[in-house]
């Protein structure tokens, strides 16, 4: 890793990595020696979450990589089967023995779905506690994002979006600097998909700074203060993915990828009513 990695400010004074390691679709079996790999190759941040059914494999790596705690920073998130205020906080007690913490830095709620009114209240009775150091929410557009602002006492210190060069959600993100809250992207590379590794414009970019088209994107992102957990279980691929932090891309390349944003999901729609009624139905062993 060339450059040293920054961080963000949260608006509870809660300092996070700007650039951290994701594990979601990594299999259980895999993810203990990806995250130890990605440990040492320079991540503290680690994101994974009760659906993903892989904590306990985080966790372990966390135990075996000898790192101090407090270098580290580690989300987790709430499924819609545990959505309300009781049934919230032993799914998070839950959450925290696979992982073998006393504490979270962040825990967020991972879909819009469900009671996450009730589930807010618990995350906000775990913050005040010190059970987890900030709370957030995952996958809420605009208007339920300001809706759950609105009617409730902490605003999310979170939001984590499917936020890459084909979806950059800049109406989003004013919203979120607007109320205070971090947008931080999952899917930073777009998931491979709509030719992203190939386009004419992201490789020109990177051929012009010598570096990889994974490495504009995560650089573009960097820039526009949006958090990322891009995932690998390659050790060459995790250490480029870091690598980020020794270039800066100019306000012309800046536009030049602000052309690329077709305004909606790739990956997910939250909202069409067929994936809502899904992600609503589907159960975890958490």
């Amino acid at each position: 890793m060339t450059g040293q990695v920054s961080h963000v400010s949260l608006n509870n004074g809660v300092r996070m990595p700007i650039l951290g390691f994701g594990v979601f679709q990594i299999p259980d079996a895999q993810t203990q020696r990806a995250v130890e790999a990605a440990l040492e190759a320079g991540y503290r941040l680690l994101d994974t979450a009760a659906a993903y059914e892989n904590e306990r494999a985080v966790g372990r790596a966390i135990a075996a990589s000898g790192i101090p705690r407090e270098d580290l920073f580690i989300t987790t998130k709430l499924w819609v089967q545990d959505y309300g205020q009781d049934s919230a906080k032993r799914a998070f007690d839950r959450s925290l023995d696979r992982l073998g913490l006393d504490h979270l830095d962040l825990y967020l709620l991972h879909q819009p779905y469900g009671d996450y009114y009730g589930s807010w209240r618990a995350l906000e009775e775990l913050n005040r506690e010190g059970r987890t150091r900030a709370i957030g929410v995952s996958n809420f557009y605009p208007d339920r994002l300001a809706d759950l602002i609105t009617h409730n006492e902490i605003v999310p210190a979170v939001n984590q979006i499917e936020t890459h060069v084909f979806f950059q959600r800049a109406d989003d993100q004013k919203l979120m600097r607007d109320h205070g809250v971090q947008h931080e992207s999952w899917g930073p590379l777009a998931e491979g998909g709509q030719g992203f590794f190939d386009n004419p414009v992201l490789v020109d970019i990177a051929r012009a700074h010598d570096k990889s088209v994974a490495q504009v994107a995560l650089r573009w992102l960097v820039q526009r203060e949006v958090v990322a957990i891009p995932k690998s279980v390659r050790s060459e691929r995790m250490a480029e993915n870091l690598d980020v932090f020794d270039f800066q891309l100019a306000a012309e390349e800046m536009a030049r990828i602000a052309t690329l944003d077709t305004g909606s999901s790739h990956i997910v729609d939250h909202h069409d009513p067929e994936r809502v009624t899904w992600l609503g139905g589907v159960r975890f062993d958490t």
